[in-house]
């Protein structure tokens, strides 16, 4: 990458500002790098700033329901087609579809709501080492950097530092018997840069980055890690909360566990909390497992 070429960042904001074609449809770029199939989180948030387009600005989203139905063609745009489902005195709801190759692969309903004051109490959060503290992606990877084509030393639009050790780590120190496996993991996240004020991209932003480690909480316990061992992995369907405002760009503590794995299904919870501790999000995923002995 060279100083004229735009960054992670750059590139994910890109990814999320959609092409208008028609009243209600819209059109999603691919990323550069192509990859087997279409990241899930991607999907996620252009559906959201699909539906977030036609609904006005004074009401933001407060949930997301989503349904992976077919694996994405990386290779073409995606087309978001949004149905105008209710507008409310309080509350609006949108419906978007992703079609690819005159299917449907995507499904989510979204809920935005003027905002209300109300009764209000949260979980804590968990007490954790500062981000400042913890090592980069790059730097706790880099003895794994001839796996994947240097995958682990790439950059990023989402600074990534684990609380604990990552997924891949993890496995080689349960295989050696220096570690027991738990179904949770915490990460603190940020975008890698400044990004612009608009709340939705921020919204946007954390649903993209909610789907990069949530389902590596169902294969911790068992020492697995995806790439490593023969597993298929894949979203079935993702459901967020948001509870209240906040930055993509400052440090957000991602804690998440997996109470159920089986039936080739592991079910996985997130809690996502602001730099000052405050609970922000509430993520839910079930994603899909086939492990291959």
């Amino acid at each position: 990458m060279t100083a004229d070429d735009p960054s992670p960042l750059d590139r994910l904001v890109d990814l999320l500002d959609l092409e208008t074609i028609e009243a209600d449809i819209f059109r999603g770029k691919q990323p550069p790098v192509v990859t087997q199939r279409v990241f899930g989180g991607q999907v996620a948030g252009q559906a959201l700033v699909a539906a977030g387009r036609t609904v006005a600005t004074d009401r933001p989203v407060h949930s997301l329901h989503a349904y992976f139905l077919r694996p994405g063609d990386p290779t073409i745009p995606i087309v978001y087609e949004v149905d105008r489902i209710r507008d409310g005195r309080s509350f609006t709801t949108r419906r978007v579809v992703g079609i690819q190759h005159g299917k449907a692969i995507f499904n989510l309903q979204a809920s935005f709501q003027v905002v209300q004051d109300g009764v209000e109490h949260s979980r804590p959060m968990p007490e954790v080492p500062d981000p400042e503290s913890l090592p980069t992606m790059q730097a706790r990877m880099a003895a794994y950097n001839d796996e994947y084509d240097g995958w682990y030393e790439r950059p990023r639009p989402i600074d990534t530092r684990y609380v604990g050790d990552p997924p891949r780590v993890q496995r080689d120190k349960i295989a050696a018997g220096t570690a027991k496996g738990e179904p949770r993991s915490q990460v603190w996240m940020r975008a890698d840069g400044k990004l612009p004020d608009d709340p939705l991209l921020h919204v946007c932003a954390v649903t993209f980055a909610s789907d990069m480690t949530l389902l590596d909480s169902t294969l911790l316990q068992h020492g697995l890690a995806l790439g490593q061992d023969n597993i298929s992995l894949a979203s079935l369907d993702h459901a967020m909360w948001f509870h209240r405002p906040f930055r993509a760009d400052e440090w957000f503590l991602y804690d998440q566990e997996s109470p159920y794995t089986g039936g080739s299904r592991g079910l996985a919870r997130g809690e996502i909390y602001t730099r000052e501790g405050q609970l922000a999000v509430s993520v839910v995923q079930e994603g899909l497992i086939r492990v291959t002995r």
